[in-house]
């Protein structure tokens, strides 16, 4: 499982946040993705602990948190593909086309 970190300063850093989680367990894994055109942070983060029970203490100690200012949004990452219904968008999603 990972961690959402949403809401993040665009200062923060990769230590910061480790640091935040820390005191709940070992943190495996942490990173902070880039807009792809820019190279700036996009203000969230992806956090793995050793555990699943350490991420949930993690979790429900941690939501609404402020750091530098901004409270977290803090919760379960879901899988890519698991959006819920019409979360699609984008190219390649209407019908047919041609013919």
């Amino acid at each position: 499982m990972s961690i959402f970190v949403g809401n993040l300063p665009f200062r923060a850093e990769q230590e910061d946040i480790i640091e935040l989680f820390a005191s709940f367990g070992e943190v495996s894994n942490c990173s902070l993705p880039l807009e792809r055109d820019t190279g700036r942070k996009r203000g969230f983060a992806f956090i793995e602990m050793v555990d699943e029970a350490t991420e949930e203490r993690a979790i429900e100690a941690l939501q609404g948190t402020e750091l530098m200012g901004r409270p977290l949004r803090i919760n379960k990452a879901e899988p890519r593909g698991s959006r819920g219904v019409g979360g699609g968008g984008g190219y390649g999603g209407g019908g047919g086309g041609g013919g």
